[in-house]
């Protein structure tokens, strides 16, 4: 446990300086990566609370950022779970420290061996050696006076939410009804969903084979699958057949949208890691280009495509270009596109329950400076759309500055553009596994040029 303590704090330190949690795991060494990765999850939906105890217990920030980083994680450890109060319910749900349920779950360790390896942790880190005697000291004060402690949090918002002051103020006044229900939902862990390759399988198909390998799942949607507990990806049946892709069940709705069909000419900008894109593929024999400014992320999509079999010199045809969407004329070769897939980038504020440490990552000021990207993408993308074609405007964000504002802006400079039938805001829904419903927040708008 020390070195797993000792990663994880590697892994909050890179957060807490701005770099990706995904980023930072994957420098962990490979024996240790699942527990750390485990470990660093938890602290990231309990970093509120873990941060506002550590400012009680020690009101001067540790002078080395990652001894502040390996109290955090252990103090998560100590935490009761759950790690919000359920919508309108001010008191927190306990169980043992560290005990959380679902994928990425924490082991639940008893409180004293916590504190015995964090300090064995510090002891081992030449950084944070000096510093062993305050986490050792911060950790017992909490264990000493855990329930006057955490009768606090409650008042302080950023404890109560486990997100960020600004984020919480920011869905409170865009769902004065739902924000309770949205924070809550970024916090329970979510489900592997999966999406069916029609090309090369069925879904009963899919299902038959994981009953088989005792697997419990269950259909989502048109060609979904939930299943029943998250697994390795690759040892899961179909995987190196290509039988399916993950993708959440939100995510899953974008590509039917489009209509596309035999023949057509069609765009997916920004379109890495590729989920939509190999969707668009499976669906139709369509000549397709794929677009992302990131060279390295566009290689997965090819690899992702390789797999389900996708890629071929009969349609589907398919073409990847590393370009800015933003800059058609270092990509369009002037033929417009019957159909377009605008998946641009945003704050990520739907998918929290997924990537945790997005919330900690963000700014306040990032939004507006999004929304002018998104807007910037948008209108170069509408010149490449063809009379009668269509362009799908997709964020998987809950913030109405990404979703509706920014549609009903973009059909305000463009009399062209024809809105058609969407769904519009999907905010996330999160419960238990069995249910199907269950989904990330995503917006979508689809618009058809006028001739």
């Amino acid at each position: 446990m020390r070195d797993l303590l000792a990663e994880s704090a590697g892994v909050v330190r890179a957060v807490l300086a701005g770099r990706s949690m995904t980023d930072a795991i994957g420098q962990v060494p490979a024996p240790l990566r699942a527990g750390t990765q485990a470990l660093s999850f938890h602290a990231m939906r309990r970093l509120g609370e873990a941060r506002a105890l550590r400012r009680i217990l020690a009101p001067r920030t540790p002078p080395e950022p990652l001894a502040e980083a390996l109290l955090l994680v252990s103090l998560c450890l100590l935490l009761p779970s759950a790690a919000s109060p359920a919508p309108g319910d001010g008191a927190a749900r306990t169980r043992p420290a560290g005990a959380v349920d679902g994928p990425h779950a924490a082991p639940a360790y008893a409180p004293y061996t916590v504190v015995d390896q964090a300090v064995q942790a510090a002891a081992a880190m030449p950084r944070v050696a000096p510093l062993k005697g305050l986490v050792n000291g911060v950790l017992r004060s909490f264990l000493r006076d855990q329930d006057a402690l955490l009768a606090q949090l409650p008042r302080q918002i950023e404890a109560r939410w486990n997100h960020p002051q600004w984020w919480v103020d920011k869905l409170r006044s865009a769902y004065p009804d739902d924000w309770e229900a949205i924070l809550a939902a970024a916090n329970v862990q979510a489900p592997l969903t999966l999406r069916v390759n029609r090309r090369r399988a069925t879904r009963q198909q899919v299902l038959d084979a994981f009953q088989a390998a005792g697997i419990g799942a269950r259909p989502v949607g048109d060609m979904g699958i939930v299943l029943d507990q998250p697994r390795p990806v690759q040892r899961l049946p179909g995987f190196e057949e290509g039988w399916w892709s993950v993708q959440d069940a939100g995510a899953q709705l974008a590509a039917p949208l489009l209509g596309v069909s035999d023949g057509m000419r069609v765009l997916d900008a920004c379109a890495a890691p590729g989920g939509k894109t190999a969707h668009l593929l499976e669906l139709a024999d369509i000549d397709l280009l794929a677009l992302d400014a990131d060279a390295g992320r566009l290689q997965r999509v090819g690899d992702n495509l390789r797999r389900l079999g996708l890629p071929s010199a009969q349609p589907p045809r398919v073409t990847l270009r590393a370009a800015d969407a933003a800059d058609p004329a270092a990509w369009w070769d002037g033929k417009p596109f019957d159909a377009v897939l605008a998946d641009v980038p945003c704050t990520a504020s739907g998918i929290v329950r997924r990537h945790p440490d997005i919330r900690w990552l963000r700014r306040a000021d990032d939004v507006p400076r999004t929304v002018k990207l998104q807007a910037r993408i948008v209108d170069a993308l509408w010149r490449t759309v063809a009379p009668g074609g269509r362009l799908l405007y997709v964020t998987c964000s809950v913030f109405p500055d990404e979703g509706e504002r920014q549609a009903a802006a973009f059909a305000a400079r463009h009399a062209d553009a024809r809105r058609l039938d969407a769904p519009g805001q999907l905010l996330p829904v999160a419960s238990d596994a069995t249910d199907t419903t269950q989904h990330d927040g995503f917006f979508y708008a689809l618009f058809a040029k006028g001739s």
